[in-house]
This record gives structure tokens, C-alpha cells and sequence, in this order.
């Protein structure tokens, strides 16, 4: 081993950068290049020493690094005799010979680099401008790519000002950064752009967009200038957007009691972006059909998607940019708080979306991982930086923002916004561990919410309560829930459980704080629940009439499995609409994934199916929609004799829904309609119910002989390009074609994004392997592919699993290892449902994995093989066949 070996050692597999230096402000120039797509920089990063050191450790990677000085407060010039780049720890590790004594500094470097293509760091994307494709740039530098972009200490605790200029510029084009410009010089057919000094904040805010853009712009009451910055052409589209944003801005003022921190708050749709926004500060990048509303083109579910994800990368102003996660292990504190933050202000500027209901997907996507023996705690120790990318997931998000819920039901509304104001006071600027919120909301609220919660936030899983009544005694039981069917290993939590017993006026909480609990009812018992009516004569009566919901509304972040008994008289509460929708959606979800864990037969999972053949609500329907699905999946496998019987049963219970929504939009009516009108044929021509299926087809001809016909509303379009694509094979090619040229010719990126869902829906093997390849063509954008991906038909998943084999070369080079990549995989991988396949996936990937998408394969082979031991199950329960068919024949 060398001398340079032997420096570089010491500093290798860390998990963090050394802390003797300290960067406190950075001043940044990027020269642009966009003919070549290269760029080149300086920078200069004011330093406190705090500890003599003779190494400067920083962050970089894919940088050639030309000219490294340091230059003392007292002037004295150092210059380092050691420069070594390590791309695999990226890090970049300066040695001088004389120590660099404590206090102040300005180290210079000078590096170089190129426009990546992989939509991250500092990258490159094209828009059309006349019919030409021109070349623009953008920035996406969470978590970890500013290193891709600029030497620096590129870790959240290490936050400071950023003075960025941008040179060489063209001069049709807009150059955007978190802060306003304070300069602009011209130089012939290019410009120098100089930004104001930026407050304080982490690397991986900094943000640089640089194309050709109109904008549309409006000011909250303090007066902050709110820009939506779009397409040329497009900036009506930018409206709707930017009306949530500004109102956003102005509730969250006024919720933490703490303005927000910047004179000026931009919001740019760019063409090519890795994930849906990022909040980088003063600056939030966004997809364009994540910001652009078109009143043609975007549904109740675009549009309700919008609101929220505009609200989220505003709420990060909040929880992220002022107050910063210290470490990775965090991350929860910005995601979650901002999903759940973002359903509260929604809430309050569309009450009529009931979107806390929606918020029940969410949790139901977190429930639903989180029960992976795969899964990971909220707070997950994160050891390599850039494994962090797999962690921005459904735990981090979706469990993340349920267990606020939870902590928010359990201590009141007014003590935990009055808790959460003096956290934003106290770590304004600054950054904070999870413990530090727990701190706070004890002092506040009188509570110990850190002995409560640190449980939810340390630990993996959750539980599922088991729940009988014997006498007149509620008997509770948790263990912890894993869809594999194991019972866990002893682990427990601290509950807030709530309960309505026979109607939501009589409801007790308490907290389950052991394995088994037990709640003594007799005073309802014995007297019926209610001071007007005869006294019961037995425990027995008391369970014909009333009926008891544990985790009132789903406010909790657990399932519960009633005894039979508990199970019946729910099912006939819901049939006799006693049962709000949340808690009709959490026992159908309940009872589905205790069904999935082979827990209880499948036959009692549709006999409780049965009951919700009634009017509901759109959430509950929308998630007896993916029951059904998920159930016809496995069927598929298990007992294909039985399936279409089984979708028989699936189309009946929808049918009275469809005849009551039709297909025509009806003056008037609510947003949630048009969801539930779309979610339901999309189900009807998915199980393959004819009259659906021809009714689709006849209107998507009547929308090509006329695009502007009313009779193929965009609420509906989905439904008939399913209809479509489930129509063609390699024989009758027509619908392929007609929708190629209709996403060919459509502007709108809504639309673009929809019939990209539907191509791989066909049946054909050979039509799903031609949409495949057609994910390389130039004519869909890389962030796009998932779209594609998440549409595969079943009986394409083996030519899909064939395709990622053959072509898994091909995908590393043009798509990456990162977010791009794992829902690719997921998608493709977890279809199956055998044994044989999930030994087949793991043996590929074995010599493949990469620690960027470890955990994402290990997870998606953990859900084949679940679904694998739910088909064995489902093949040993005897009465399946007589229930399937005494419930179709009821219609």
C-alpha cells in the first residue's frame, strides 16, 4: 500500500464525512456548455477549522477536479500535495503537509463534468422549441447528487448560505435558482446570471433550471411573488397550481406560527424528472403532469393529485428546509410530516373531496409493507449515504404520515399544532432528530409521547389486535402482523386504542400498553347500551344487536381480527349502513390481509365481500375494487376452473354502481362521482363484463371519427383504452396503432401519461413485448417507463420477467441504478405467484444486486413468495367452490 493508499484508507467506509472542517458558505459559478453538454466550475467554500487537521474531506463524485487551493483568514495560501478522488466512497480527500490550524478559510476548487442523462445531480433533458429538440438543464440533488454537480460537504447537518452564478447561458433562455436574480450581463448571444445570497439550508436543496419557459405569477397576503414556470405556450395550465401553492403558503404561515423564509417561491414543470417534485427551497422542480392542469385532459384523480403534491413540496419549506432531518435515519420527518400535512390543508380548501379518506390508501400502502419481513424501522439507521434512495418509500411517506395521524388523534388537534409551533421556533434554521419532536411534544402536551412513539419509530412492523368478547368482556391480544403468517417475535407496542360499541356516540379510548388487554362492557351489556331500553338478558343478546369497531375511522396504524362472532355483527352493521365509509374501507382491508396471510380462508373473505353490494362511498369502493382485483390475481394461479365464476360475482356487486354512474358526466355533480365512475368501468372492462367492454370500444370510435365529442369523457378514457388494448393482438393490431398516433399527436401530458398505462394491457404476448422495447424509443421520456410498467397485463408477466433478463444490460445504461430502476423491477417481479419463479428471480439477481436496489428486490421476492403461499393456501379450502358459486348465482 502507497503513502496516497495509506491517507485515503482512514477516510474510506465511513458513513459520515470527518467533522474538523465546517462549511459555511459556498460561492458557486457553473460555465454551461449545452451544445456539448458539459459543464465546468469554481468553487469557493468558506470553512471553519475546528479541529488542526492536515486532511479537508468532502464530497464528490464523477467530477474531474482541475485546481484545489485553501486560503487562510491570515492569508496564508496552502496548496494541497494530495488530491485523491475515490468515486466508490465519493469522496474527495485533500493532504496538505502543514497543518491547517483552527478558524477561518476559503477553499478553492475547480472541477469539471457532464450533463448526465439519468436525471440526477446536474443533468440534461430536452424540450421542442419550432419542431426542434433543444437541449435544457435541471437539477435533482436529493439525497445525495450535489456531489455530481459540485465539490461539497454534501450531508443535510452540514447547512450554509449558497451565492450561485451562472455563466455562458443563451439568451432565449430563463436561468432559475432558489433565490431571485440580483444581476444579469449580457455577452453576446449568451448571458452571466447572478442570484442573491441564499439563507441556510443543505446541499441538497441547491437547485439550477435553465430552459424556455413562460410563467404566471400571483402573491400571497405578506407578500411573497409565487411563480408557476411552464411550457411556452402553456402558462394558463400553470393556474390551477399556482393558486394551491399560494394559499398553501399562506395556511402554513399561520398553522406553525412561522413565516416562510425566502422573498420569492418558484415553481418550474420541467420535461424529464425522476420523481414526481422536489422541494428544493425557493425553487420546487415538478414533472409537467404534476403541475400543468389541463381542463381537457386532467381527471379527478390528476387533479386531486396535484392539489396534494403541490401542498407536500410546499409544506417542506416547513419540515425539511427550515427545520432539516441531522441524518438520513430522519428522513421520516420531512416526508411524513409533509404527506400528512398536505391531507390537512387540502382538507381545508376542498372539504368536499373527503380527503382524509384518500389518506387510507396511503396508510393502506405503508400497512401493506411494513408487514414484509423485508421492511425497515421509520428511523432506519442508514450506514452508506447513498442507500438512502431506497428508503424514500411507503414507510417513510405512508407509515410516516399514519403514525402522525395517530399521535395527532390521540393528543388533540390544539396541543399538537400548538406543539408543532414550538418545534419550528426552536429548530428554525437549524436541524433536529426525531427525539427532539418527541421532546417537544411532551413539554407541550403534558404527555410522555416519546415512551409512546419511540416504539412506532425504532421499530420494524406493527400489530394486529386480536379482539374476542366473552361475557361482557373485550379481550385484546397483539402480536406483530407479517403477510408471511409469522407470529413475530414477542415484540410489542404502546396502542391508543379506540372503540365504538353499537354507534359512534358511545366510544372509549384507552392505551394498550402489554400484550393483552381486557375492557369490562357489562354496564352496556346489561343494559342494552342505552338508559331507554329493556335490559338484556344475556351477553348473548347484547352480540345480536350491537355491534363494536376497534380503530374507530382507521385513525391507528394497526389491524384488528374480530372472533367470528365480533365479524358477523359488523358485516351486518355495514349491510344496515350503521358503519361510517373509513370503517367499512379498515374491515374490508383488514379481513383482506389477514386473508393474503393466510390467516382466515378466502371463502369467508367473499362472503364479507358480499355485504358491500350496496350504495357506498367512493373510498370504500374504490378499495373493494382492488380487493376484487387482487383476489382474481391469485385465483388466476389457484383455482383457474373457479375464475370465471369468481369475476361473475366481482361484476355483479359493481353493477349496480355502473348503471347508477353510466358513462356521461351529469351537470353538477360531485368530483368524487367522476372517481368513482372511472374506477368502476375500469374494473368492469378488467374482469371482462362484455356490455362494458363493447359500450367502451363503440365511444373510443365515436372520440377518433371526433376528438371533440362529449361521449368519451376524460373521467372514462382509461376504461376504453383498457377495452382497447384488451382487444388487440398481433392479429387485429388497430387499437395498438390508434392509441400510438393518438399519443403521438396529443400535446397534453396528461393524456400522454394515460395511454401509456394502457398499452400493456393487452393479452398478447407479443403486443406487451412491443410496448416493452417501445419504453428505448426516444419517444417516451425516461421518468415515463414506470407508467408503462405498472400497466402489464398477467398474462404478460412472463414475456415481461424474459425482457428484463435479456435486456437487464441495456436498462443499467440507459435508465441507471436508481429511482428509475426499482419500481421497474417491482412491477415486473412481483406478478408471480410461485415458489419456482421467486428461486428463478432471486438466482438472476444474486450476481446483479446493488446496494442501491437491494432491499427493493429482497422485498418484491418477499411478496411473490407471500402470494405463492396465499395460492397453496387457497387450493385447501374445501368450501371455496360451493361459496363462489352459490355468490355468483345470487345476481
Amino acid at each position: 500500500m502507497d503513502s496516497r493508499e495509506k491517507k485515503l484508507e482512514q477516510f474510506k467506509g465511513q458513513t459520515r464525512l470527518p467533522n474538523f472542517a465546517v462549511p459555511k458558505r459556498y460561492d458557486l459559478t457553473l460555465n454551461l456548455d449545452l451544445q456539448v453538454c458539459t459543464f465546468s466550475g469554481i468553487v469557493l467554500i468558506d470553512i471553519s477549522i475546528v479541529q488542526a487537521t492536515k486532511f479537508l474531506v468532502l464530497n464528490t463524485l464523477d467530477l474531474a477536479i482541475d485546481d484545489v487551493s485553501f486560503t487562510s483568514s491570515e492569508n496564508h495560501n496552502h496548496i494541497p500535495t494530495d488530491i485523491i478522488v475515490d468515486n466508490g466512497d465519493e469522496i474527495l480527500v485533500l493532504g496538505f503537509n502543514d497543518s491547517l490550524a483552527t478558524g477561518n478559510g476559503v477553499l478553492k476548487i475547480c472541477f469539471s463534468g457532464t450533463l448526465n442523462e439519468q436525471l440526477k445531480g446536474l443533468y440534461r433533458c430536452t424540450y421542442v422549441d419550432g419542431g426542434v429538440k433543444k437541449n435544457m438543464v435541471a437539477t435533482q440533488f436529493e439525497a445525495v447528487d450535489a456531489r455530481l454537480c459540485f465539490p461539497c460537504w454534501d450531508e443535510p447537518a452540514f447547512k450554509a448560505t449558497f451565492k450561485i452564478t451562472l455563466t455562458n447561458v443563451p439568451l432565449e433562455l430563463t436561468a432559475l435558482s432558489n433565490m431571485p436574480v440580483s444581476l444579469e450581463k449580457h455577452n453576446g448571444r449568451h448571458k452571466t446570471i447572478y442570484f442573491e445570497e441564499s439563507v441556510v439550508m443543505s446541499t441538497y436543496l441547491v437547485a439550477v433550471v435553465v430552459g424556455l419557459f413562460d410563467y404566471i405569477e400571483d402573491t400571497t397576503d405578506d407578500g411573497i411573488k409565487v411563480r408557476a414556470y411552464t411550457p411556452v405556450g402553456q402558462s394558463e395550465k400553470g393556474k390551477f397550481a399556482l393558486k394551491i401553492a399560494v394559499k398553501a403558503l399562506e395556511f402554513f404561515k399561520e398553522y406553525f406560527t412561522f413565516p416562510y423564509g425566502l422573498p420569492k417561491l418558484d415553481m418550474v414543470a420541467v420535461p424529464e424528472f425522476s420523481g414526481g417534485a422536489m422541494e428544493n427551497y425557493g425553487l420546487i422542480i415538478y414533472r409537467e403532469n404534476e403541475l400543468l392542469h389541463d381542463d381537457l385532459h386532467s381527471s379527478v384523480a390528476n387533479t386531486q393529485r396535484m392539489t396534494i403534491v403541490v401542498a407536500h413540496e410546499v409544506a417542506h419549506h416547513w419540515f425539511g428546509n427550515l427545520v432539516t432531518m441531522e441524518w438520513w435515519t430522519h428522513l421520516w420527518l420531512n416526508e411524513g410530516f409533509a404527506t400528512w400535512v398536505s391531507y390537512l390543508v387540502t382538507d381545508i380548501l376542498f372539504p368536499e373531496w373527503k380527503i382524509w379518506n384518500h389518506l387510507l390508501q396511503e396508510t393502506t400502502d405503508g400497512l401493506q409493507m411494513d408487514a414484509l419481513e423485508q421492511s425497515h424501522p421509520i428511523e432506519v439507521e442508514i450506514h452508506h449515504a447513498r442507500s438512502v434512495i431506497e428508503y424514500f418509500d411507503a414507510i417513510s411517506y405512508k407509515k410516516g404520515s399514519a403514525v402522525i395521524r395517530m399521535l395527532q388523534d390521540f393528543l388533540g388537534n390544539e396541543i399538537f399544532q400548538k406543539s408543532l409551533s414550538s418545534y419550528m421556533a426552536r429548530y428554525a434554521w437549524g436541524n433536529a432528530k426525531t427525539e427532539d419532536l418527541w421532546s417537544v411534544l411532551s413539554e407541550v402536551s403534558g404527555v410522555g409521547v416519546s415512551k409512546i412513539m419511540s416504539i412506532w419509530t425504532k421499530q420494524t412492523g406493527y400489530p394486529v389486535i386480536s379482539l374476542s368478547l366473552k361475557d361482557c368482556s373485550l379481550e385484546f391480544k397483539q402480536t406483530q402482523f407479517l403477510s408471511s403468517g409469522l407470529h413475530g417475535d414477542g415484540r410489542y407496542w404502546i396502542i391508543p386504542i379506540t372503540l365504538s360499541l353499537g354507534s359512534y356516540d358511545r366510544r372509549t379510548n384507552f392505551l394498550l400498553e402489554s400484550e393483552f388487554g381486557e375492557l369490562d362492557i357489562s354496564d352496556i351489556c346489561h343494559t342494552g347500551g342505552s338508559s331507554n331500553m329493556h335490559q338484556k338478558e344475556s351477553a348473548e343478546d347484547f352480540q345480536e344487536e350491537f355491534w363494536i369497531k376497534a380503530n374507530v375511522h382507521q385513525a391507528g396504524f394497526y389491524r384488528v381480527k374480530y372472533d367470528d362472532g365480533l365479524l358477523t355483527q359488523l358485516a351486518k352493521a355495514i349491510k344496515s349502513n350503521c358503519i361510517s365509509a373509513a370503517d367499512e374501507f379498515g374491515i374490508l382491508d383488514d379481513t383482506f390481509a389477514l386473508c393474503e396471510a393466510c390467516e382466515i380462508p378466502l371463502s369467508s373473505l367473499l362472503s364479507l365481500i358480499e355485504v358491500y353490494e350496496k350504495d357506498l362511498e367512493q373510498i370504500t369502493l374504490s378499495r373493494l375494487i382492488d380487493v376484487c382485483q387482487n383476489v382474481a390475481k391469485i385465483a388466476h394461479d389457484a383455482i383457474p376452473d373457479l375464475l370465471a365464476t369468481l369475476k361473475q360475482f366481482f361484476i355483479n356487486l359493481l353493477l349496480l354502481c355502473a348503471e347508477s354512474l353510466g358513462w356521461d358526466v351529469v351537470p353538477g355533480e360531485s368530483q368524487l362521482t367522476a372517481l368513482m365512475r372511472e374506477e368502476v368501468l375500469m374494473a368492469l372492462v378488467r374482469f371482462g363484463h362484455r356490455e362494458t367492454c363493447e359500450e367502451a370500444l363503440k365511444r373510443f370510435q365515436a372520440f377518433l371519427d371526433d376528438k371533440k365529442t362529449t361521449v368519451l369523457p376524460v373521467d372514462t378514457r382509461k376504461a376504453a383504452y383498457i377495452a382497447v388494448m384488451r382487444n388487440t393482438s398481433n392479429d387485429i393490431r388497430n387499437g395498438l396503432e390508434h392509441l400510438l398516433r393518438l399519443y403521438r399527436e396529443v400535446d397534453a401530458v396528461q393524456e400522454k401519461t394515460r395511454i401509456l398505462r394502457c398499452l400493456a394491457s393487452s393479452s398478447d404476448t407479443t403486443i406487451v413485448l412491443e410496448v416493452l422495447d417501445f419504453m428505448f424509443s426516444d419517444e417516451v421520456r425516461s421518468q415515463d417507463i414506470i407508467y408503462v410498467a405498472s400497466g402489464i397485463s398477467l398474462e404478460g408477466r412472463s414475456t415481461a420477467w424474459t425482457w428484463l433478463k435479456e435486456r437487464w444490460d441495456m436498462i443499467l445504461k440507459k435508465w441507471g441504478t436508481g429511482p428509475l430502476l426499482h419500481p421497474l423491477i417491482r412491477k415486473i417481479v412481483t406478478p408471480f405467484c410461485s415458489h419456482e419463479m421467486a428461486d428463478e428471480i432471486e438466482a438472476f439477481f444474486a450476481p446483479r444486486v446493488d446496494p442501491s436496489f437491494a432491499m427493493n428486490v429482497n422485498q418484491s421476492l418477499e411478496i411473490l413468495r407471500i402470494k405463492a403461499r396465499w395460492v397453496d393456501y387457497v387450493k385447501q379450502d374445501a368450501v371455496l367452490g360451493e361459496v363462489v358459486s352459490q355468490l355468483a348465482s345470487q345476481k
